[in-house]
């Protein structure tokens, strides 16, 4: 219908929809690569299903496919986090201080440019940038396309200062 909405980045070797792959469930979303890949499509039931001579790589399989589905899972929580503000500044504001709790410094790179992070915030992204450009103007934030450095102590997601 025209509209766009970042759920989440692939980079290199990544996996995408195995929630629905473990689920049966068909792929309720699109898919977009910004440069030539390739797609390797499995299947599920028998990657992870029992195999007759019973090797310990099934099980393995296994394994980090379920750790895999729990991995979106925990991002799919993270970006629930980051649009429940009511506002466009607490969104950024949200998206960013999980960024430098993730990282673990004040000072990181995003994988989004402004359009990308605005869909993923489910915002306008003029408003967003005037939003950044204001929290820059106060001195709490600094950037250079996707660079960032929060200049006073980052909001806690967890709860703890």
């Amino acid at each position: 219908w025209g509209n766009v909405s970042v759920v989440g980045m692939r980079g290199p070797g990544a996996m995408f929809g195995e929630a629905y792959a473990a689920a049966g469930e068909p792929l309720l979303v699109d898919v977009v690569a910004d440069q030539d890949c390739t797609v390797l499509f499995l299947n599920l039931a028998k990657v992870v299903g029992p195999c007759s001579c019973r090797c310990d790589h099934h099980a393995l399989v296994a394994r980090n496919m379920i750790a895999a589905i729990a991995r979106q899972s925990l991002a799919l929580s993270r970006r629930i986090f980051h649009v429940a503000p009511k506002s466009i500044r607490g969104k950024v504001l949200a998206y960013l201080s999980n960024e430098a709790e993730r990282t673990g410094t004040r000072e990181f790179d995003i994988p989004f440019n402004r359009q990308q992070l605005a869909d993923y915030l489910s915002v306008n992204r003029s408003a967003m940038s005037q939003e950044l450009c204001q929290l820059r103007d106060e001195g709490r934030i600094r950037f250079r396309r996707n660079h960032f450095a929060l200049l006073r102590p980052p909001i806690s997601l967890s709860g703890r200062p």
